[in-house]
């Protein structure tokens, strides 16, 4: 199978993935792109038989042709949706069912996956993140989801001050055209009136930091970053961040490890508070950004990961 194809499933504008192909490309490997969201079917054409007790097929576009059967490893990074929510109803259909059909079959695909799409979508839920995080040995700041106003003050009169961030991080279009997003925001108590009915809120205890850590864990390497800003929540701007790269404490590490394995992953970004006390977990994305931080500080990540599609499928 080494002299298979290593399918990197993401859209056109994707630099992090860029980094990778050029890795899997040094090392020899064939690589093949391909955005589902955007190529099918208007660009592309898929045919895959299951039949006699095994599968074959393949995925064919105006510039590579791909035999399912000799897809070595899979780099699920950052494609397009599906056309899954247009309000066409021939383009909605037409959308669900290159979801379940190419992406059926993609997912079907009997060879390492990084990471799998079904692993994802369980693995991006907080609740169970922060479950996990407790069970691995990880202080995790208490939490409440609620769309109950009594509950909400009451959580903030025991755990204040508090701070609120979206249960998942959705962008969205403001009334001028502009793309927003909701960053990890403090709570003033008086704040808090009937609006939390309106959807589930996810309230925690403000961690008192010295810092940050993101820790980028690649198959068994970790890439451990102290993130210095004078915000609240270091993402909403960029610019006002220092890096620092140190070696990640050994129980640190073993709880990631555990925490990945858990969820069945060989890859995931995890942020942290830093206090006196140790770090502090905050959540893990299972298929995180990582590309700036291997721009700002050096570390070989990009490699690492090319590195691990290879080992995987050897």
């Amino acid at each position: 199978m080494n002299d298979g194809v290593v399918l990197v499933l993401t859209r056109l504008e994707d630099s992090s993935a860029d980094m990778v192909i050029g890795h899997l490309v040094a090392s020899g490997a064939q690589v093949a792109r391909f955005d589902p969201g955007v190529d099918f079917p208007e660009k592309a054409t898929l045919s895959t038989v299951f039949a006699d007790g095994s599968s074959w097929g393949y995925l064919a576009a105006p510039t590579r042709h791909i035999n399912l059967k000799r897809v070595r490893a899979v780099y699920y990074r950052r494609p397009t949706p599906y056309r899954t929510g247009s309000t066409c109803q021939v383009e909605r259909f037409s959308g669900t069912e290159a979801r379940f059909g190419l992406g059926g079959v993609l997912a079907s695909l009997p060879c390492p996956y990084l990471s799998h799409p079904l692993v994802l979508a369980e693995a991006e839920q907080k609740p169970l993140q922060l479950l996990v995080a407790q069970r691995v040995g990880f202080t995790v700041p208490a939490t409440l989801i609620t769309n109950q106003l009594d509950d909400a003050r009451t959580f903030a009169a025991e755990y204040g001050p508090i701070i609120y961030k979206p249960v998942r991080g959705t962008s969205f279009m403001e009334s001028n055209g502009s793309l927003c997003t909701i960053w990890t925001t403090a709570v003033d108590p008086a704040d808090l009136n009937e609006t939390v009915r309106h959807a589930p809120h996810l309230f925690q205890a403000c961690v008192n930091k010295t810092a940050d850590l993101r820790v980028t864990v690649v198959g068994e390497q970790i890439f451990c970053v102290q993130i210095h800003s004078d915000l609240l929540d270091w993402r909403a701007d960029y610019d006002r961040i220092s890096y620092a790269v140190i070696e990640s404490p050994s129980d640190l590490s073993e709880r990631c490890l555990s925490f990945l394995k858990a969820f069945r992953l060989r890859f995931g970004a995890f942020d942290f508070a830093l206090t006196d006390d140790g770090p502090v977990f905050l959540e893990c994305n299972p298929n995180g950004q990582w590309g700036w931080i291997e721009d700002h500080t050096g570390l070989p990540i990009a490699a690492a990961i090319a590195d691990l599609l290879l080992k995987d499928s050897a």
